[in-house]
């Protein structure tokens, strides 16, 4: 990914916060007829690796399992938040259009996990990150424990160590203060809140 100096974020902290929020991510991996992606929920392990560890799951069906079963270099894509900018809101009078947004790209080998404990404990704690908040929250082990071991069986779970994290944060820092300024107001008001908010911060 192109990354300019002004719009790289490499604080492993800040970029670690981002995957939690907007955990859906691309997973793309090469075969032998080209790029494969699959969009799947993926957690973060913070206190594994240098970079952390990514955790998730697909349908064992999915061809995409056999490439992570290999052990081939995988891409994992995290798309934050994003927005049009027009140049009608800043005060500079020469401008043209952009979009700005926050992406990370997370780099690594997967590795397949074998023991059906180890899929549970994916299964579990990725229910767990998105039921957190729910008044009722739903779990599996509510399940009786056939059909949840059925429904393992159908599911290839993996761990990527990270080994290269690429943080993208790009908000108008390029431009004048009072043109990231004018643009993030503008977008928290028409409703684009967590873009605009995130350029008001750029230059803080």
């Amino acid at each position: 990914m192109y990354v300019p100096d002004a719009f790289r974020e490499s604080r492993t902290d800040v970029i670690h916060a981002m995957i939690r929020e907007f955990g859906f991510a691309t997973i793309v991996s090469h075969s032998p007829d080209g790029p494969f992606a699959t969009p799947a929920p993926v957690l973060i392990d913070g206190a594994r690796g240098p970079l952390g560890t990514l955790r998730s799951h697909l349908a064992r069906a999915n061809p995409h399992a056999a490439l992570l079963a290999a052990g081939v270099e995988t891409l994992v894509i995290f798309h934050g938040p994003h927005a049009y900018v027009s140049p009608s809101w800043y005060v500079s009078k020469v401008a043209v259009p952009t979009w700005n947004y926050v992406t990370v790209h997370a780099y690594g080998t997967p590795r397949v996990l074998a023991d059906d404990a180890g899929v549970a404990r994916v299964l579990d704690d990725t229910v767990d990150q998105y039921e957190s908040g729910m008044e009722h929250p739903w779990s599996a082990a509510g399940l009786p424990a056939e059909v949840a071991v059925g429904l393992r069986k159908q599911v290839v779970a993996f761990e990527i160590e990270i080994t290269r994290l690429d943080g993208k944060w790009k908000l108008g820092q390029n431009r004048p203060a009072a043109d990231r300024t004018t643009a993030g107001e503008e977008l928290i008001r028409r409703g684009e809140t967590a873009v605009g908010r995130m350029m008001l911060d750029a230059g803080r």
